[in-house]
């Protein structure tokens, strides 16, 4: 996805502000399938879904149904990194990861986070909880992940709600959007984002 993608959506999201006030961000320094783009992208706003009868998105893969951006230009593999964004998963959607930082590309393991929203509770893959009723609201979502520390910590609404340590890779971005997972999936998942930016400390 282009920086310039970035700055739109930054502008555009103010408006739905989350539900605390903590600032994840101080200290930080701001980084510059078939449906037409222009039914996925409204106001400011991106939604994404899948039905789970979906097809893969090509035919050369046999991965779950998904609908997602990477954060292009924005790989990473050293610093402290941050994905910040305004997020809505409305009621029913269930088996779904929401967002992921991602390992380099034919890495042993695809990721060391994913975010997955089982019956409105969003949850590190498929264990512990992060926030416990995300449906039907906007929140405010920031995920900072220190390389050399090899750690994650998830906040949301400005308070840490998760954090682990993850095993190192050599370089890694950040997805979000819906990608189906394995179980207890409904029969569409949607989530929706704006207002999306990273930032980064050296």
């Amino acid at each position: 996805m282009a920086a310039t993608f970035l700055h739109a959506l930054a502008a555009a999201g103010a408006r739905h502000g989350g539900r605390g006030s903590g600032n994840p961000t101080a200290g930080f320094e701001k980084s510059p399938y078939n449906v037409p783009e222009s039914q996925r992208f409204r106001d400011g706003v991106r939604t994404f879904w899948v039905y789970k009868d979906d097809k893969p998105f090509n035919t050369a893969t046999h991965t779950n149904p998904r609908s997602e951006v990477k954060i292009r230009g924005h790989d990473y593999s050293s610093g402290v990194w941050q994905f910040e964004a305004y997020g809505y998963v409305p009621s029913g959607t269930s088996g779904v990861s929401v967002m992921q930082i991602h390992n380099e590309e034919g890495a042993a393991h695809s990721t060391v986070l994913m975010l997955h929203v089982y019956d409105g509770v969003l949850r590190f893959y498929s264990g512990a909880a992060v926030e416990p009723d995300i449906y039907d609201q906007w929140f405010r979502l920031n995920v900072v992940h220190d390389v050399g520390a090899s750690t994650v910590a998830v906040y949301v609404d400005g308070q840490e709600r998760f954090s682990t340590r993850v095993i190192p890779r050599y370089s890694y971005y950040f997805k979000f959007g819906v990608y189906m997972q394995h179980h207890d999936q409904s029969s569409c998942m949607e989530s929706r984002w704006t207002n999306v930016t990273l930032y980064t400390k050296q």
